[in-house]
């Protein structure tokens, strides 16, 4: 009985995705052969996302099934949203004199030529190397000897049932190409056991990076093998920070680069973000970089002076409008923001994608953060 109300709500998002477009593209435009092939191919879809959700993220984790599941949860969400606007449209029409059948024609193919285009680009957008953004950081009390310090920033990589070793190998050439200082990865690095995921992963160790390599743990990690994933990591040369913190020395100037686990890790002992542990026996004058997987754990960073903290998680709303949802669990989307009076939070829209392969306005990359002193 626990489970009933899982299972209506597991339910129920698919009915509302699949409801309003049906309506929109058949319900009120097609009779007879036209109208029932089309319920049919709704009534499809509508079984098959579900039931590929649970037998690709359930107990069975089938990548196959993960596929179908996740990849029409991003096109009728796609298709969704095209027909709340096709449907607003419809309302103009009618206020400007034009009846059905005609308008719900109208919009019936409009909504249709929409939704292939914006699902063509989302997933061209999802599947491409991500593009380089470049930002500049002041940060108080940062020492000449760091003045220009290059961080390169991935995260969100999000390995998981389609084989994107080609992607892996591109993306570590660019990062090598925008020859780091510090390599970062903020977490979610793979949905799935490490047995199946290690080859798209594994490319990862030729990044180069001077003055460290470092990688925590985001909730994705949480939900599958996070002590194999930090092991693995370890193994490709990689730091994890747990917890902890290093110091970073240039040119006679030092940094605390430290790290925090995410929260999903509470659940697994000796797991979960400590931040005071993280920073304990460190130079309380040096200025911190800490990576921590969400943004809304700057609250912390700000109580302990931290100077910069570098998040992901959010994929930038990954495929609009879902950024607004988003937006009610994070303080931030995307990109550079102050808080507090000195600590700054970089949000990474994210390197990879979750589930779905479309990124609708939401565009992936790869981070060159370049760290600044901060001017009186």
């Amino acid at each position: 009985m626990k489970y009933i109300p899982r299972l209506i709500i597991f339910l129920a998002i698919p009915a509302i995705l699949f409801a309003l477009p049906w309506w929109t593209v058949v319900g009120a435009v097609t009779t007879g052969t036209a109208f029932w092939i089309g319920t049919a191919i709704f009534l499809l879809g509508y079984v098959c996302l579900p039931a590929g959700m649970f037998f690709g993220h359930g107990p069975a984790q089938s990548d196959a099934a993960s596929i179908v599941g996740d990849t029409l949860l991003g096109v009728m969400w796609v298709v969704f949203t095209s027909s709340v606007i096709g449907n607003i449209v419809g309302l103009v029409l009618g206020a400007a004199g034009v009846h059905d059948p005609a308008r719900s024609r109208i919009i019936a193919v409009g909504v249709l030529a929409l939704a292939a285009v914006l699902v063509a680009w989302s997933i061209r957008e999802a599947r491409r190397v991500p593009r380089v953004r470049r930002v500049e950081v002041p940060i108080r009390g940062l020492g000449p000897g760091l003045d220009g310090l290059r961080l390169v920033v991935i995260t969100d990589t999000h390995y998981a049932a389609l084989n994107r070793l080609r992607w892996s190998e591109r993306v570590v050439e660019i990062v090598n190409d925008l020859q780091p200082d510090i390599a970062c990865h903020a977490g979610d690095l793979a949905d799935g056991s490490v047995a199946k995921r290690h080859p798209q992963v594994d490319p990862l160790a030729k990044v180069a990076a001077p003055l460290g390599r470092f990688y925590i743990t985001g909730n994705h990690e949480y939900f599958g093998d996070a002590p194999g994933w930090l092991e693995h990591m370890t193994s490709l040369g990689w730091q994890p920070l747990r917890n902890q913190h290093e110091i970073i020395t240039r040119d006679g100037d030092r940094l605390v680069m430290a790290g925090i686990d995410d929260p999903t890790g509470k659940g697994l002992p000796g797991h979960g973000p400590d931040l005071p542990a993280a920073l304990a026996d460190a130079d309380p004058h040096l200025p911190v970089v800490l990576l921590a997987h969400q943004p809304r754990q700057v609250a912390d960073a700000v109580k302990a002076g931290v100077a910069l903290q570098i998040s992901g998680h959010t994929h930038g709303g990954q495929i609009w409008p879902f950024h607004y949802l988003v937006r009610l669990e994070q303080p931030v989307v995307a990109g550079l923001s102050t808080h507090g009076t000195h600590t700054r939070l970089y949000t990474s829209r994210g390197t990879g994608f979750w589930g779905p392969q479309l990124r609708l306005f939401a565009p992936s990359e790869i981070t060159v953060l370049t760290l600044r002193p901060e001017s009186s």
